[in-house]
């Protein structure tokens, strides 16, 4: 039995796929006012929206 390539099934789906690809995952160091260590902030930001989160807004 055969195999079917994975292009071909996502080619069904459309678009789902092409709104996927409008997010990035968005990681940003943050600085602990109490102790000064630095921890991680991650998210899932829309693609136009990526400066205003970076910019801390």
């Amino acid at each position: 039995m055969a195999k079917q390539a994975k292009t071909a099934i996502k080619a069904g789906k459309g678009t789902q796929d092409a709104d996927a690809k409008s997010w990035t995952k968005v990681i940003r160091t943050v600085r602990s006012p109490k102790t000064g260590s630095y921890a991680f902030k991650e998210s899932i930001v829309h693609k136009e929206k990526v400066k205003d989160f970076l910019a801390g807004k």
